[in-house]
């Protein structure tokens, strides 16, 4: 399921526009990123939980010349499902 086929069932789900399902998507994305930013944990009970993440610098490998470089830190985001989302596909 990509965006697209998300802003759908929404649409069909609660009965809205597509442009109001659009909206509100967003606004769950855009609210989970701004909150992340912000180094807060975004929980959804029953559903996971969103936090960031720090990567350690590293050393890679240069897949063509074998030459290793370096990989500076980063922040990614991750998730861990809960409770509720794991007996669902269990």
């Amino acid at each position: 399921m990509n965006k697209a086929d998300l802003i759908d069932s929404v649409s069909l789900a609660a009965n809205l526009s597509k442009a109001d399902a659009t909206r509100a998507v967003d606004a769950i994305f855009d609210g989970i990123v701004r909150a992340l930013k912000s180094d807060q944990v975004v929980t959804i009970v029953g559903f996971g939980a969103f936090k960031k993440t720090l990567r350690k610098a590293r050393i890679g490998r240069n897949p063509r010349t074998k030459e290793p470089i370096n990989i500076p830190a980063s922040n990614t985001g991750s998730f861990r499902a809960g409770k509720g989302l794991k007996d669902a596909l269990n």
